[in-house]
């Protein structure tokens, strides 16, 4: 049974094959894909599993790929969870093994995530007389793109056969330093909807203003009113409703017919984020009509809150404090950036952290999502261990 297996022979095993890990990594990074585009990705994923003696299932929402273990009987089902897909930016990093693909980077670490659940895979599998139960190694889609490969992986029943237990997801953090994780039970991290709004006038020359519904000067005073009449609503509730950009396609002398806005709305409250969805619309479109213009908004539904399960957290905050010492565990505030993975948190118990990739020593760390962004590879034997680790407490029971 899993408790034969030791923190010491599992840091052992992660260690023993952290070359090939560093390898997988160096391919995958130099070889990005944009969401639902991952198709050399999925390949090569599957092309591992196999070559280990994976039992592999490919196609899943797309391009997304899923290892089956299976162990020494009957057991519960644990589900390892990676995203695969890259970002549209032009890498700036200065590594041997940077973007080979013009334009596109994997600049949220999802490399890393991918060779860390790899890695986790090939020791569990050949562990797997060691534990009951089965094991799911599921590569991810789509994370950066609504609607998420989460709620398409979902949406098909990729993960009915069997139904997980648990589901364990971890992301790189330049906020931590290597070789500290960091957890929070309960909501951790924010919806997210993208807003849209088209305000409409009566466009002309900018030197008859009598003769126009200008939507500029509407739109501007429409973002105000929003700003205020949301923050007095909102209160000290953790909410954001924030605006990022606004075109208004004129020139010099001409005043366009509509102005284009875009937003996005964050909360850590199912019932709130459907109150904003209602409000929005109703409140714009009032505000508009009473300047003479009009407005019509899109709500896209984006991701959900991430609600980490509080026993599966505590657990596998547990299992950290075994394998790294209690020093290096470390409690995470929420966050208001989204995660797919919260799809698969609304339906199952399941646990996402915070993996520290942070140097202090070389001062502070490019950001996700930037260019310059570079995770240190040694990273990756501790996330690959604790998934491990946690994967063998869960399975055991």
């Amino acid at each position: 049974m899993a408790e034969t297996v030791t923190v010491e022979q599992v840091r052992a095993l992660v260690q023993a094959q952290h070359l090939d890990t560093i390898a997988i990594r160096r391919h995958l990074h130099a070889r990005p894909e944009l969401s639902f585009q991952e198709h050399e990705t999925a390949a090569y994923i599957a092309d591992r599993l196999r070559s280990w003696g994976v039992e592999v299932r490919t196609g899943i929402a797309g391009t997304g790929v899923v290892g089956v273990l299976r162990g020494s009987g009957d057991g519960p089902c644990v589900c390892l969870r990676a995203d695969i897909d890259a970002l549209p930016i032009q890498e700036l990093a200065d590594v041997p093994f940077r973007s080979q693909v013009p334009g596109v980077m994997h600049a949220c670490g999802h490399d890393v995530h991918t060779a860390m659940v790899l890695a986790a895979g090939r020791i569990l599998h050949g562990l797997r007389g060691a534990w009951p139960g089965t094991v799911l190694l599921l590569f991810q889609p789509g994370e950066e793109k609504i609607p998420g490969g989460a709620s398409l992986v979902l949406k098909e029943g990729a993960l009915a056969d069997p139904a997980p237990a648990a589901i364990l997801g971890q992301h790189v953090t330049p906020e931590l330093e290597v070789g500290k994780v960091g957890f929070h039970a309960g909501p951790f991290m924010a919806s997210s909807d993208e807003l849209y709004l088209t305000v409409k006038g009566r466009g002309g020359h900018a030197a008859q203003p009598d003769k126009l519904v200008d939507p500029i000067l509407i739109a501007a005073r429409l973002l105000l009113a929003l700003k205020e009449e949301f923050e007095a609503w909102r209160g000290d509730r953790p909410l954001v409703l924030a605006f990022g950009r606004l075109v208004a396609d004129g020139a010099t002398n001409v005043v366009p017919d509509e102005v284009h806005i875009a937003g996005t709305l964050r909360t850590f409250d199912e019932r709130l984020r459907a109150e904003v969805h209602a409000w929005l619309p109703q409140r714009a479109g009032e505000f508009c009509v009473a300047l003479g213009g009009a407005c019509h908004t899109e709500v896209r539904h984006g991701y959900p809150v991430l609600v980490n399960h509080d026993d599966l957290t505590n657990r596998i905050r547990m299992a950290a404090v075994e394998f790294l010492g209690a020093d290096n565990v470390v409690d995470m505030p929420r966050r208001m950036g989204s995660e797919d993975f919260a799809f698969y948190s609304q339906v199952m118990p399941a646990s996402f952290h915070r993996l520290g990739t942070g140097n202090p020593r070389k001062g502070p760390a490019p950001g996700l999502h930037t260019p310059h962004l570079v995770i240190p590879e040694e990273a990756m034997a501790i996330g690959a261990g604790l998934m491990v680790w946690g994967a063998l407490k869960e399975l055991r029971g």
